[in-house]
């Protein structure tokens, strides 16, 4: 059987091994990480083992993606770039400080987003925040990295265990003890509130409804919307009806995170894997405006950054695509600014056009009999008669 593992892995390409070696890889770290976290096990809650292998199959398709993405050529030089500007020594510092502005900014508070549309804006900062709020409360959780337990012989006081080890205690009908408690509630409120403004934005605005898809658009707004109203007909199952068809409530709210983590490698939400690379993007924008501009061989004018014209040639040079242009001064297609390119197929077209033009000149002429209209016709009336 280990034969043919290793047979069959030989055969794949080399991207796909590295893909496959990184994805159990990290499920693998993953897996340490939870037996170690919960203190081999002794606080791990058996009925959440289904959340925990959803989790690192989630992990799996996630990384084997994410290794597949960064494999190629445009997003692996873009990966290698960032970094490298990134790790400047004599820009070190400065970077550190735009990487926290950006984060801030631009994944935190959403500014791009809110450029470009105020309700589009506030259903993602809704969903974002309650999302993230509810992965960083249910994933600890769910691998028993956090668990809560009574103060000894105190039964009125929980303690909370962070990887195995006592830290602060609060009385169970404190505001502390409510606000804990309830956490998932307040994410689940602001990821139901993101959705519905979405939904709204979906169904009212006719550019979105235009381009919209099922799987990509509206599947993803369901699901969280199932997974919060799940969640919460479980609070008030047994916070006000003493525990009614809670059961019932807690399979299907299983079901719903469940499918929706085996779904996240595949649907839209690895969009979400995928952002943080833009921080490398803009590293290079900048470092491209600061440095010298890229000038047309032709006309001479700057047209985009030098460090942005290397990095398209390079990258054309891993896809296979050759436009090197040798009995040349221009040296490379890309080398040549927009306008020009228009005003070079402009001419060769022109050219073209002319070389057909005299061709049909200089070709033979037929020779045809030319009648008279009017003799013409009077052949016709006589057939006629």
């Amino acid at each position: 059987m280990l034969e043919s593992l290793q047979t069959t892995l030989s055969i794949l390409p080399r991207e796909k091994r590295r893909a496959i070696a990184a994805s159990f890889g990290l499920a693998s770290l993953l897996t340490l990480m939870i037996v170690l976290g919960a203190r081999n096990l002794p606080g791990f809650d058996a009925a959440l083992v289904a959340y925990t292998f959803a989790t690192l199959f989630a992990a799996i398709g996630i990384s084997y993606r994410y290794a597949m993405w960064l494999q190629r050529p445009p997003t692996k030089r873009y990966w290698r770039q960032g970094w490298k500007l990134f790790f400047r020594p004599r820009f070190i510092l400065r970077n550190i400080f735009t990487l926290q502005k950006r984060i801030v900014w631009d994944f935190m508070i959403n500014r791009f987003i809110w450029r470009r549309n105020t309700a589009r804006a506030a259903a993602h900062t809704f969903i974002m925040w309650g999302s993230i709020s509810a992965a960083a409360i249910t994933f600890p959780l769910v691998f028993g990295w956090i668990h809560f337990g009574t103060d000894g012989q105190n039964l009125d006081w929980y303690r909370v265990y962070v990887f195995g080890f006592p830290t602060i205690k609060f009385p169970i009908h404190s505001f502390i003890a409510f606000m804990t408690f309830h956490a998932l509630v307040f994410s689940s409120i602001l990821v139901i509130i993101g959705v519905l403004l979405a939904l709204r934005r979906r169904l009212s605005d006719q550019g979105a409804a235009a381009l919209q898809q099922f799987g990509e658009d509206f599947l993803p707004l369901i699901l969280l919307f199932a997974i919060a109203t799940t969640g919460l007909m479980l609070t008030a199952s047994y916070s006000w009806m003493k525990g009614y068809a809670y059961d019932f409530l807690a399979v299907l709210h299983a079901i719903v995170v469940i499918f929706t983590l085996l779904w996240l490698p595949f649907g839209k939400f690895f969009h979400i894997f995928q952002r943080p690379l833009q921080l490398g993007v803009a590293f290079c924008k900048e470092v491209g405006a600061q440095t010298a501009p890229a000038c047309c061989k032709r006309c001479g004018i700057a047209y985009a950054s030098q460090l942005q014209i290397d990095d398209l040639i390079h990258v054309e040079k891993e896809l296979g695509y050759r436009y090197e242009m040798p009995d040349s001064e221009v040296e490379h297609y890309q080398r040549i600014c927009p306008k020009c390119r228009r005003a070079m197929l402009v001419t060769a077209q022109g050219a073209l056009w002319q070389q057909v033009q005299e061709e049909e000149i200089e070709k033979p002429k037929p020779l045809v009999e030319i009648r008279p209209a009017r003799r013409l016709s009077e052949e016709r009336f006589v057939k006629v008669m």
